[in-house]
C-alpha cells in the first residue's frame, strides 16, 4: 500500500503561502482541532492480532509502533511534501546534519564517486571526507561557479551523485541548479540540494530538477531557535530507498519537536518576507559604509551567480555576509562583540539577529576570488531594521 502522506490531497489554494497553512492538516489527524495534537507513545495497542499483523510493514498514516511515527510527525512530513511539487514523500530527521548524511547514504554505495560543491556547509564536507571515505566512497569538490558543462567534464565512470548547496555557505555563490540537474538526470546521476537558505517558498528544488531536497528545519521552518530538526524530500525514484533506510536505522523525531516545527511552519511565509525586507534594507545601507569593502548577498547584482538567483528564486532570506576593509581577525571580533542586538552564535533562521566572524577558506580547495578583508556573516532577525542598523553603525565606528 502506498504511504498515505505521499500524495497531497486536492486543494483549491495552491499558492505556497496558502499551502503552508493548509498542508498536513488531515481531518482524521486534527480530531476537530486546529493543530495536529502531540501524540507521545511507544506502544500502540490493537483490537486484535490481525490488526497488529496488518500494521507491518510500517507506513505513514497507519499506527504500528511509536518509533514509526504518529500523526504529529506525519502531519509535518506531509506539509513539507506538499510544498515541493513533484515530491513523493518527506522523511524527518533529528537534525539538518543527519538529514544530509542519510540523503547521501541513500544514493551511494562503496566504490561510488560523489561530486560536491566546494562551498558546502562544513559538517557536510566533514561527513564526506571522513565517514563516506571510510565506506569506500570518493568525494571530489567542484567550483560552485562552474557551469553545468564544467561539472559534466568532471564526471567519471563511477560518479553516482552531485551534492549542491545554493547559495553556498558563508560565500553565497548561486549555482545553475536546473542546468546541473538536467545534465545529471540525462546520465542517471542523482542530485541533492541543501535548500535551507531559500526553503521551498523561495526555491522549489524538485520542480527545478533536484532529486532529494534537504532542509535544516532547525532554521526557517521552526523559526524560533528552539528545535533541532532536519528533513529530506524526495522524488518517486529515490523515495523508497530513502524511507526504508531511515526505518532500518531507527531514525526517529520526537513528537514535541515535530509539533514545534509544524507550528513554526505556519508562519514561515510572513517571517521570511520580513527577514528578506529587513536584510535587503540593511545590506544596502552596509554597501555605503566606508568600513565595508563588500556585501555578499545573492539578490545583489555583484554576488557570484546572481543571474541564477534572479532567474530561479522568488525571494531571498535574512542571511548574508560582509567583507570588512580591515583584514585582521581582531577587527572583526571587535565589531561583532560590540553589537548589542546581534547575538554571537552558530545557526540562523530564528527570530533573533546573529553575527559571526567567519573564515570561508577553511577546508576549501578552490576560490576564484578571495576577500581582502575579514568576513562577518549576519543573520537579520525580526527586530526593527532601523534599530539593527543603528547597532551595526556603532559597531563599525569602533573599527574606523
Amino acid at each position: 500500500m502506498a504511504d498515505d502522506h505521499k500524495r497531497p490531497h486536492p486543494r483549491t489554494g495552491n499558492r505556497p503561502e496558502t499551502k503552508i497553512i493548509t498542508a498536513g492538516r488531515r481531518h482524521e489527524w486534527l480530531r476537530g482541532m486546529v493543530n495536529v495534537p502531540v501524540s507521545r507513545t511507544s506502544t500502540v495497542l490493537f483490537e486484535d492480532v490481525a490488526s497488529l499483523i496488518d500494521s507491518y510493514p510500517p507506513r505513514d498514516g497507519h499506527l504500528s509502533y511509536g518509533r514509526n511515527g504518529t500523526p504529529t510527525q506525519w502531519g509535518l512530513a506531509q506539509a513539507l511534501t506538499e510544498l515541493e511539487p513533484g515530491a513523493a514523500g518527506t522523511v524527518l530527521f533529528a537534525s539538518g546534519a543527519t538529514a544530509v548524511a542519510f540523503a547521501l547514504m541513500s544514493v551511494l554505495e562503496p566504490g561510488d564517486e560523489l561530486l560536491v560543491a566546494d562551498s558546502v556547509y562544513e559538517p557536510t564536507r566533514t561527513f564526506c571526507d571522513k565517514v563516506l571515505k571510510r565506506f569506500g566512497i570518493t568525494t571530489r569538490y567542484y567550483d560552485p561557479l562552474a557551469s553545468a558543462g564544467e561539472v559534466e567534464a568532471m564526471l567519471s565512470a563511477t560518479t553516482r551523485a552531485i551534492f549542491m548547496e545554493s547559495p553556498g555557505s558563508l560565500t553565497f555563490e548561486v549555482q545553475d541548479v536546473p542546468g546541473i540537474c538536467a545534465m545529471a538526470r540525462a546520465r542517471g546521476i542523482a542530485t541533492l540540494l541543501d535548500n535551507t537558505w531559500a526553503t521551498p517558498l523561495f526555491f522549489t528544488a524538485l520542480a527545478h530538477g533536484v532529486d532529494l531536497s534537504i532542509l535544516a528545519c532547525t532554521k526557517y521552518v521552526s523559526g524560533h531557535a528552539d528545535v533541532m530538526l532536519g528533513s529530506v524530500t524526495a522524488t518517486e525514484a529515490y523515495w523508497d530507498r530513502l524511507s526504508k533506510n531511515a526505518l532500518l536505522f531507527g531514525q526517529y523525531v520526537s513528537p514535541d519537536d515535530a509539533y514545534l516545527a509544524a507550528r513554526g511552519l505556519r508562519t514561515m511565509g510572513v517571517r521570511l518576507r520580513r527577514h528578506e525586507d529587513s536584510a535587503i534594507k540593511i545590506a544596502r545601507w552596509l554597501q555605503d559604509q566606508p568600513q565595508v569593502a563588500n556585501v555578499i548577498h545573492p539578490a545583489f547584482a555583484d554576488c557570484p551567480g546572481h543571474q541564477y538567483w534572479k532567474r530561479d528564486f522568488t525571494g531571498s532570506s535574512g542571511l548574508f555576509s560582509i567583507v570588512l576593509r580591515q583584514a585582521d581577525d581582531a577587527a572583526a571580533n571587535r565589531f561583532v562583540e560590540s553589537l548589542e542586538l546581534f547575538g554571537i552564535g552558530y545557526s540562523w533562521g530564528g527570530f533573533e539577529s546573529l553575527a559571526l566572524p567567519v573564515h570561508p577558506d577553511h577546508g576549501r580547495t578552490m576560490r576564484r576570488e578571495k576577500p581582502s578583508g575579514a568576513m562577518v556573516r549576519l543573520h537579520i532577525g525580526l527586530e526593527d531594521p532601523d534599530d539593527l542598523t543603528a547597532d551595526l553603525e556603532q559597531g563599525l565606528m569602533l573599527i574606523s
